[in-house]
């Protein structure tokens, strides 16, 4: 069955669903402001939520090193079907299935997409300790740094 073959599967079971939903924040979560906060304590400076212009694709990750051309995204265990956390949810499979899938396709293609335009990839699970993640993070930026020497990271 596909998404034009069943118009049910299309919306969301409820209008008090679909309210609880849209008000899940896509930006500024916690696990994204705990990490932040740890970048910034590490003398880090970043951009925040900068949708980049490639030539094939317009990628928004949470947190934007643009010298030391990294983009990290922090990816919510439902949202992105974290393998050890991710699970389907038991009403609205139609509906929930094909979303997530699409979530996860999108989350490759960006993949792609910043690795053939140069960008190093950060994929950071909200399940993560912050402080693993952020020294992930750090190590990624350290071994960006000769590609970036002599200007300011951030």
């Amino acid at each position: 069955m596909t998404l034009d073959s069943d118009p049910a599967a299309s919306t969301p079971p409820t209008p008090g669903r679909s309210r609880n939903m849209a008000a899940i924040k896509r930006r500024d979560t916690k696990p994204e402001r705990i990490i932040r906060s740890l970048l910034h304590a590490a003398g880090k400076r970043y951009r925040v939520d900068v949708r980049l212009q490639l030539e094939d694709a317009r990628p928004r990750p949470d947190i934007v090193f643009t010298r030391a051309r990294v983009a990290v995204f922090v990816d919510g265990c439902f949202w992105h079907c974290c393998p050890e956390h991710g699970r389907q949810p038991g009403v609205n499979g139609g509906y929930w299935g094909p979303k997530l899938e699409r979530n996860v396709a999108r989350d490759r293609a960006a993949d792609e997409a910043l690795g053939a335009a140069g960008w190093t990839v950060v994929r950071v699970w909200e399940h993560e300790a912050p402080e693993e993640a952020v020294e992930r993070i750090l190590a990624v930026l350290d071994a960006a740094a000769p590609a970036s020497r002599g200007a300011r990271t951030g």
